[in-house]
């Protein structure tokens, strides 16, 4: 029952990026941009209200740990596929920039296609079973076994209100949490593909940033001279 939970969600919410970027490519940028950013202040915050808490009232939150921890690992798993969509992630391409145009495309699709099989891997690595590997498992597996066992997290639970008018138990089930696993690696797998297709169409370069230096220097020619 998990698995065909979290393979609809993942493909929900793939096809939901798919469609809203081919009718408009900024939304989905806006969306993304909005999504870290929100992440990164409730991040900030509530470590700056600990801090405060905790050196001038002798108090705090007891699952603020947790909490931030919980935040940062959503904000790294889903701004994997926003740094693989606007070409963020570093990389070494100095060698690759002396090679013919052809072969020189050649690596860029093999570079792509190693960041979807990175993902497909992380997801569900019992494909490589059709390679003689011995290995099972994956983030979808993992997923499903919280979802199944149903545990809770250490430090964060529901108010007490939702507990008593939901029935729901004390502590917030992992699964909640670790959602954005399968989703975050989805997404990733997603812009792989979508990065191997716009190269093979010439739409782009690299799906790496591995000419950032040359770029800034470009950018700030005229100030330099200034």
């Amino acid at each position: 029952m998990g698995e065909f939970i979290i393979y609809g969600i993942m493909a929900l919410v793939v096809v939901i990026f798919f469609l809203v970027e081919r009718a408009n490519p900024e939304a989905i940028a806006r969306f993304e941009e909005n999504v870290l950013a929100v992440l990164l202040a409730l991040i900030t915050i509530v470590s700056f209200s600990q801090v405060i808490a905790r050196y001038g009232f002798n108090s705090g939150w007891g699952g603020a740990l947790e909490f931030t921890r919980i935040l940062f690992a959503w904000m790294i798993l889903f701004g994997m596929s926003y740094g693989a969509r606007a070409g963020l992630h570093l990389g070494v391409d100095a060698v690759i920039r002396l090679f013919p145009a052809r072969l020189f495309r050649v690596a860029a699709l093999f570079g792509a296609f190693c960041v979807f099989a990175y993902a497909i891997t992380l997801l569900w690595a019992s494909w490589l079973n059709l390679f003689g590997a011995d290995t099972k498992g994956g983030a979808i597996f993992y997923w499903n076994r919280m979802f199944q066992i149903g545990i809770g997290l250490d430090d964060l639970r529901y108010p007490e209100w939702m507990q008593e008018t939901f029935g729901l138990q004390d502590r917030i089930q992992r699964w909640i949490a670790y959602l954005i696993l399968p989703v975050g690696l989805a997404l990733l797998a997603f812009r792989g593909l979508q990065a191997m297709i716009q190269i093979w169409t010439g739409e782009r370069d690299l799906i790496i940033a591995g000419h950032e230096a040359e770029d800034l220097v470009a950018e700030n020619r005229n100030v330099l001279k200034d």
